[in-house]
């Protein structure tokens, strides 16, 4: 048991005395929850518990607390105090947090992995852009943000798996092949008009340059509903391949790509028939509609337009359908945030179906502003158009892109600065982190060339500087600070815990020297140092930016 569980079991113990000997009424113990306050000077460990129990027992706070006070005599705690309306600070004997220290250096191996948890399988899908033309910034920060809790569940111990659901069939794909179909002409010497829907990106004059380079005018002369045929293919596979490669420069990886061609026709009809039979979706006027105000929506919404053709929706909640089929408890979606309406449209479909909706979580990624020279930047240098990921990663790398899109939760609107981004300094926070990482990694390698090592049992009781104690008990919040940040989807956190405890080894760094002390002493700090290595490196892992060893 950690030193927060057996705080937490003393002061439940603290409440039950109370009760057994008429301090309090007889009521049932509330969860007793305990966060590291925010300055060491209220303690190690902070408590609301007696607010939170002030109307099972009747009683003010205060008069709780003053309770638990006379009653939490173990001889680990140095004392307890009393702050405001009734918090509890814990202060705890320094040899508590050597104890707690020592079991994280024992299973320094398995530090930041936590056990696996026994519970249903979660699916994230993320990014999911069509495959019609180039990421830019805004799906760059949805694909951190997936990858990102994808990263965070899975250290955390949950059963958690990748999918990036491809938009390969209905309208945008016949756009596609128009839109390349015009400029492969244009290329072969035809005069030919650009569809009205079509897609004008300079990548698409790319992939008709790539395909006539290949392959010639070999399609010119076909008959057009031919050669439209293997256009959309030849698009379909460049365009997906592109983005496949933007997504893995930027550490994105999926453990399935779901086409949407395999829903159609079977899946779909399937899904939009077991609506019908059992009332939740109608025929009218020839369309087939979803019965969604029933599930809290504004309006129904038609799933089959009156020429028989499904709509977007209708493959959306076939998806969605396969998803729990294929035996996946808990969904994950990361949309943009103009996807805001379709949320009750697909979890009213679910209803429908019969599957739990609240099992479906649909997080809304806001959009991302970039800055540069204190500018907004609005456009691509190289197209024109969006900024893109690619270009994204080419100006300031994957590191300080995937951090400064972590860093901020989803739902917050992000002004991202290019030039704080690509700067080597204290102020920019990712190389900030990093260069903690590396002087750390410069440490060891002092020490192996001065034939200094770190032993099985070194004296952890000689580290009593203040910016050691607060070293020591920052490492030991990160596993708690994990475990938090998956339940709540929140890899920001992770991104703060990293730079705090950065902050706080350039802290100890300037303090505490290392390298030509006593060996006791060098020791205890070397494992200091070691373990807020190790710290960094896994809370980078979860944000998927690398640790470098030197810089």
């Amino acid at each position: 048991m950690d030193i927060k569980e057996k705080l937490k079991e003393a002061i439940r113990k603290a409440l039950m005395t109370a009760i057994e000997d008429g301090a309090l009424p007889a009521g049932e113990i509330p969860e007793v929850l305990l966060e590291v306050p925010p300055a060491k000077e209220f303690g190690d460990y902070a408590s609301n518990v007696a607010m939170q129990s002030a109307r099972v027992f009747r009683a003010n706070p205060r008069k709780i607390a003053e309770a638990l006070v006379e009653r939490l005599k173990e001889d680990w705690i140095e004392r307890v105090e009393i702050a405001g309306p009734g918090f509890l600070n814990v202060y705890l004997k320094s040899d508590v947090l050597y104890t707690e220290f020592a079991s994280l250096l024992a299973r320094k191996d398995s530090f930041g992995q936590l056990p696996p948890k026994d519970v249903e399988r979660i699916m994230v899908e993320y990014v999911s852009a069509n495959p019609t033309g180039l990421l830019h910034v805004g799906h760059g920060r949805g694909a951190a943000a997936g990858s990102a809790i994808v990263n965070l569940l899975k250290a955390a111990g949950y059963p958690v798996y990748a999918e990036y659901y491809i938009n390969d069939a209905g309208n945008q794909m016949d756009n596609l092949a128009l839109s390349v179909n015009a400029r492969y002409l244009a290329l072969c010497g035809q005069e030919v008009e650009f569809p009205e829907n079509g897609y004008h990106g300079a990548d698409i004059v790319d992939t008709a340059k790539r395909i006539y380079e290949r392959d010639g005018d070999a399609y010119a002369s076909m008959a057009e509903e031919e050669r439209l045929a293997i256009l959309k293919e030849l698009a379909l596979k460049e365009k997906l391949g592109q983005l496949k490669i933007d997504l893995e420069n930027f550490r994105v990886t999926f453990d399935n790509w779901f086409s949407e061609r395999t829903l159609h026709p079977g899946p779909v009809k399937a899904a939009v028939d077991a609506l019908v039979a059992n009332g939740n979706a109608y025929e009218k006027d020839g369309a087939i509609w979803l019965k969604s105000t029933a599930y809290g929506d504004d309006k129904d919404r038609v799933i089959y337009r009156d020429n028989g053709v499904p709509t977007y929706l209708a493959a959306d909640i076939a998806y969605h359908k396969d998803k729990f089929d294929r035996g996946f408890g808990r969904l994950i979606n990361i949309w943009g945030s103009d996807h805001h309406g379709y949320v009750a449209r697909v979890k009213a479909a679910m209803k429908g179906l019969g599957y739990d909706a609240e099992k479906l979580e649909i997080l809304l990624l806001q959009m991302v502003s970039l800055y540069r020279g204190g500018e907004l930047v609005k456009m691509s240098k190289r197209t024109g158009e969006s900024v893109t990921l690619e270009e994204l990663i080419e100006e300031v790398g994957a590191d300080a892109a995937r951090y400064f899109f972590l860093m901020r939760s989803l739902d917050s609107q992000l002004d991202f600065d290019l030039d704080l981004a690509k700067s080597k300094s204290n102020e920019n926070p990712v190389y900030y982190i990093q260069y903690a990482h590396a002087r750390i990694a410069s440490i060891f390698r002092q020490a192996e060339e001065v034939g200094a090592k770190l032993g099985d049992s070194p004296d952890l009781s000689l580290l009593v500087d203040e910016q050691e104690i607060d070293l020591i008990k920052k490492i030991g919040t990160y596993e708690e600070e994990l475990e938090k940040a998956a339940a709540d989807l929140a890899p920001q956190r992770i991104a703060r815990f990293a730079y705090d405890t950065a902050a706080l080894f350039h802290s100890f760094y300037n303090k505490c020297r290392i390298i030509g002390e006593a060996d006791d002493i060098r020791e205890a700090r070397l494992a200091l140092a070691m373990m807020t290595g190790f710290a960094i490196k896994k809370a980078l892992a979860v944000l998927g930016v690398s640790a470098p060893e030197r810089m």
